[in-house]
């Protein structure tokens, strides 16, 4: 059984448009549509039996649509989706609470996206919120295509949040650092707060390198994902398969941790 746990779609209005342009962002070709039946077509192709979907609030004004949008898509049996919040708009902290009502199952921050550092005080209100709500919360960890010159999730940032809040569920995706793994295995090993998913890993770490990053922060705390449509996971999958983990390791971290994080 397979979760991806990190994999993104668009409303079917907006996706068409949406693809190219942030393709042309990051350079990176893309493996799906862009919409929720495609990507619901290529995860079974792929041999994903769930995943969830993170969505990222762009502007101040747009993260009540974008949460709308994602808690009427949401079926609990093989799409699970995470909710976003910007951290500019008008009362951050009731969305998070709205988020919640909802039932989407985190939160998802992209601090290049919407521009703002990990450890800047301003987030710390929302930070505590979705501690006491219970809800996990994913960014995006290490450089990206937006702003390649300033990384605002760096891992040793990551490693002060996950300090300063250790009732905070945080999954730092990307191995805890895109393009940046050797400063995510000094800072944030180990953390006991702090999941990392793998999503896109195969663009940017060696196998070595990740099964000793897997085995060093605890396989228990690693979360399969593709960050589809940027790469397929059947391709992610069959990296992670050259770290030499048990099949009972692959399990669990391909299925039983997402399952258990968000109790399915």
């Amino acid at each position: 059984m397979i979760f991806d746990m990190h994999t993104h779609a668009f409303p079917d209005a907006i996706a068409a448009k949406a693809l190219p342009k942030l393709a042309n962002i990051c350079g990176c070709p893309y493996h799906t549509d862009g919409t929720l039946t495609g990507t619901q077509q290529k995860m079974k192709e792929w041999g994903v039996d769930a995943f969830a979907l993170m969505h990222i609030a762009t502007t101040p004004t747009q993260h009540t649509s974008v949460n709308n949008w994602a808690a009427s898509i949401q079926n609990e049996k093989d799409i699970f989706c995470f909710g976003s919040v910007h951290p500019n708009a008008e009362n951050p902290v009731a969305e998070i609470q709205r988020i919640h009502s909802l039932g989407l199952k985190g939160i998802k921050f992209h601090p290049d996206y919407q521009d703002f550092m990990v450890d800047d005080p301003q987030l710390f209100p929302l930070y505590e919120e979705a501690a006491a709500l219970h809800l996990p919360v994913t960014f995006h960890t290490g450089r990206d295509p937006l702003s390649p010159d300033l990384i605002h999730a760096p891992a040793e940032k990551m490693a002060k949040i996950a300090d300063l809040f250790p009732s905070l569920t945080i999954i730092a995706a990307h191995m805890g650092g895109m393009d940046t793994p050797d400063e995510a295995e000094a800072f944030l090993l180990g953390k006991r707060n702090v999941y990392l998913d793998t999503a896109f890993a195969s663009h940017f770490l060696s196998p070595l390198q990740c099964e000793r990053m897997m085995r060093r922060h605890g396989l228990e705390r690693i979360l399969f994902a593709s960050d589809s449509p940027w790469s397929r996971s059947c391709d992610e999958l069959r990296f992670l398969e050259q770290c030499h983990l048990t099949d009972r390791e692959l399990e669990l971290f391909c299925w039983d941790n997402a399952c258990q994080l968000l109790k399915k």
